[in-house]
């Protein structure tokens, strides 16, 4: 039976999620990062957050369970207002309760928020971790440090952290169709206030399944050596059970090192890599997962050559070359028929799109008969 109890932050982002830092001004000790669907705001010492573990310094983490009543009703009134603004789309009140350095730069947290008020605006909103990490005594300038929180331990590791207290909450929002898991980072003020330093809010499911159902799938394909789909659903299953990129349990590490024994050494995850297709080859530069037509689909991309191009210019040619890549692709790993909706293929010329087309697995086969339907669903 899979650990009900998860918690498993990592640094490596999917190479299709995209993120721009935006600078800020000297002395604010914030940076700002943004990520598709997804968002956070976090102190520069936060968001580089590692997995390593050099020495510790003079540091401590109090848990949940550990907390005072004074302590853990603070974080929580803290945490539950902060998401009550939220969903009211109240942006003033949310301002007054974030750290003055991030109020000051306040367009990207309320560009975040208005994208997540919508998902979160009816749930019920219901904590399920606080974490305080106290770093006073830690040594000024000390090149990193490790929190060690409960049991079993969870690890936060921190570089360049300057003294002060901290907090993490995590809290669930469901009851909606879209459940969001959202972390808060929590920074304590000179006058001893906490406030908010830091928001990030991620979905707890997708295509309707939740973290352990894809953990759970994923093993069944390892065992089976059916390694595309077992890698995508590990990779799935990484992104729902973990409430933050930047923290380590050993339930979660454990998924981690599964995903790592059944990564295909076939997938362009540094280079491209060469399909053969009907005759032509093409060049794939990244294959993932994505759920925007509801279902898990998979989400290719090529770059195609001169002569490629030129047939995309053409719609029933476009749409020939795609759906010839799709059926490569399931030619090769048939397994992908069983763990997919369907296939959404990309064709790209640096950052720009030229054609792109989705089709459920069972269309993609009749796509190459007679009297296939000549209405394209992709975009």
């Amino acid at each position: 039976m899979l650990p009900r109890t998860l918690l498993f932050v990592t640094v490596a982002r999917r190479k299709s999620d995209t993120r721009r830092t935006v600078p800020v001004p000297k002395g604010s000790g914030m940076v700002l990062k943004f990520s598709a669907g997804r968002f956070a705001i976090c102190f520069s010492i936060l968001a580089c957050v590692g997995l390593a573990n050099p020495p510790a310094y003079g540091a401590s983490c109090t848990t949940q369970s550990q907390m005072t009543p004074v302590q853990r009703d603070s974080l929580s009134t803290m945490a539950k207002n902060v998401l009550t603004q939220v969903q009211s789309g109240n942006a003033q009140a949310l301002q007054q309760l974030t750290l003055p350095s991030v109020a000051a730069n306040f367009s990207g947290l309320l560009n975040s928020v208005q994208h997540m008020q919508p998902l979160v605006r009816s749930a019920s909103i219901t904590i399920e971790n606080l974490y305080m990490l106290d770093a006073m005594d830690i040594p000024p300038g000390a090149p990193q440090t490790d929190f060690f929180c409960g049991s079993p331990v969870v690890v936060f590791n921190i570089p360049n952290l300057p003294q002060g207290m901290y907090a993490i909450t995590i809290l669930h929002a469901t009851g909606v169709p879209q459940p969001q898991q959202v972390s808060l980072i929590l920074a304590k003020t000179p006058d001893g206030r906490w406030a908010l330093a830091g928001l990030f809010y991620k979905p707890m499911m997708a295509a309707d399944h939740d973290g352990l159902w894809y953990w759970q799938f994923a093993r069944k394909y390892a065992q089976q050596k059916w390694d595309w789909n077992a890698w995508f659903y590990y990779r799935t299953a990484t992104d729902l059970l973990a409430p933050l990129d930047n923290l380590s349990s050993p339930n979660l590490q454990k998924l981690q090192e599964e995903a790592n024994s059944a990564k295909p050494d076939n997938l362009p995850t540094d280079k491209p890599i060469t399909l053969s297709a009907n005759g032509a080859t093409f060049q794939l530069s990244a294959v993932d997962t994505t759920t925007q037509f509801g279902g898990l689909d998979l989400d290719v991309h090529y770059t195609p050559d001169a002569a490629q191009v030129a047939q995309l210019r053409n719609p029933p040619d476009a749409r020939k070359q795609v759906v010839d890549i799709m059926n490569a692709l399931l030619a090769l790993h048939p397994e992908l028929h069983n763990a997919f909706h369907g296939m959404w293929v990309h064709a790209d010329q640096g950052n720009v799109s030229l054609f792109a087309l989705e089709l459920p697995m069972e269309q993609i086969a009749t796509e190459t008969q007679p009297g296939a339907s000549p209405n394209p669903t992709g975009r």
